[in-house]
């Protein structure tokens, strides 16, 4: 892993002093404070005027993120251009690149990103270790799974008994339930996750989508989850971030612990797969990668080809924020350092309570006031309950995994006596 020297906003000129951020968002409004502290101008293409984005931007196009021709303006305000998320129209936007233009990722490094077959393909592809997985198609077709799959190891599929219908779905020999449905595309905070406990949970599924949208992997046994925010320049340098444990209630991220209380060689094999993925590739920007860890070791769950949820807290608690490392990328600045500056810290997402809130700005000034409290506050209008509304990033004292796992505990008893969490689990 190569070593990133800190370097100083003042005194590093932008290469290019204008970029597009296509997504308007809570991403993209980040992304936007950060170029603003860096000197760069950051356009953005989004469909709300009242997006967050839109209140630090230095100038919006109103219109949906697949609008090709809203992502052509957006092109003569700038030089470059990056993602809020990877639901984009890759074929249409091909048409936009040329020597006045960059995607950065680029669009072939995407290619295999925007969906959850093309990630497991690719994880497959360079032989790095993931959940076992099958079109959800398949289990209308009894055929031996060949090169779609990646190179992943697939138990051969048996053929049909006489007595069952070709049409009855079922899974492939060697799969069992209970297991994880996940749309390929669009999926997000526990959207586009099912979980199968049965047949007639499968049957249920199978009902309601597109089988050809959607794939099937073996359920996980694990005993952490962890997330690695990565990032490679023009240059082709890598750099990583701490690895990080997050919690997920109901399939949603709750919190984020920096740095994750694992052994050294976890971190070091995580930061492999990544270097992997981005040399693999030829990426250029911020990639954040999802693992399942436990009995079987370490496992890809997602791969996120943008700035991430699990990576908020490097605004207060790492040399350079993901943020600011995607403006530098784009922008054609050096990168910055990616270590720590704090001995730890608990992220915590504010998601919107059920029932609405009376008392909800009540509530942010006593987050605020928490020792050691950084509100991030969106400033998103309407949505339903469970909608991101905010995070809350906390720095701990605790120098040793034992004295962070203590300091978590109570930063979060903390922020429930305020703020209603989800789940009571931690």
């Amino acid at each position: 892993m190569q070593t990133i020297p800190d370097t100083d906003p003042q005194t590093e000129p932008a290469a290019i002093d204008a970029i597009g951020i296509v997504g308007g968002g809570q991403l993209a409004w980040m992304l936007a404070q950060a170029a603003r502290d860096l000197g760069v101008a950051l356009h953005v293409q989004t469909p709300g005027a009242d997006d967050p984005a839109t209140r630090e931007a230095a100038s919006v196009v109103l219109a949906a993120i697949d609008d090709v021709a809203a992502t052509r303006e957006l092109a003569s305000r700038c030089r470059a251009i990056s993602f809020e998320n990877e639901w984009i129209p890759l074929e249409a936007l091909q048409a936009l690149e040329g020597p006045g233009l960059q995607f950065l990722p680029g669009l072939e490094a995407l290619r295999p990103l925007v969906s959850k077959a093309g990630q497991r393909r690719l994880l497959g592809d360079l032989h790095l270790p993931a959940p076992r997985w099958f079109p959800l198609a398949d289990v209308f077709q009894p055929v031996a799974p060949g090169p779609a799959y990646g190179g992943q190891t697939i138990v051969p599929v048996s053929q049909p008994s006489p007595s069952l219908s070709p049409a009855a779905p079922r899974l492939p020999e060697g799969f069992a339930f209970p297991m994880m449905a996940k749309a390929s595309r669009g999926g997000y905070d526990g959207r586009g996750t099912v979980p199968l406990a049965d047949l007639a949970a499968l049957e249920e599924l199978l009902a309601t989508v597109d089988a050809d949208d959607w794939i099937l992997e073996e359920l996980v046994r694990f005993e952490q989850e962890l997330a690695l925010v990565a990032c490679r320049d023009r240059h082709g340098t890598v750099a990583c971030y701490p690895l990080v444990q997050t919690h997920q209630h109901r399939r949603v991220c709750d919190w984020v612990l920096f740095p994750a209380p694992v052994d050294h060689r976890v971190e070091v094999f995580a930061r492999n797969v990544a270097a992997s993925v981005l040399t693999a590739l030829d990426y250029v920007g911020v990639l954040s990668i999802e693992f399942f860890y436990g009995p079987s070791g370490l496992q890809v769950n997602e791969l996120a080809p943008r700035t991430h949820n699990s990576g908020h807290l490097t605004i207060e608690a790492c040399r350079t924020s993901q943020f600011s490392q995607q403006v530098r990328i784009v922008a054609g600045l050096p990168m910055g350092a990616t270590d720590a500056v704090v001995p730890g810290a608990l992220m915590v997402n504010l998601l919107a309570p059920e029932g609405g809130d009376a008392d909800q700005l009540e509530r942010r000034l006593a987050l605020e006031a928490l020792p050691g409290a950084h509100l991030h506050w969106y400033g998103k209008q309407g949505g339903g309950a469970g909608r991101k509304l905010g995070h809350l990033t906390l720095l701990l004292e605790g120098r040793t995994d034992t004295e962070r796992e203590r300091d978590k505990e109570r930063r979060l008893a903390e922020v429930r006596a305020i703020w209603p969490l989800p789940g009571s689990a931690t």
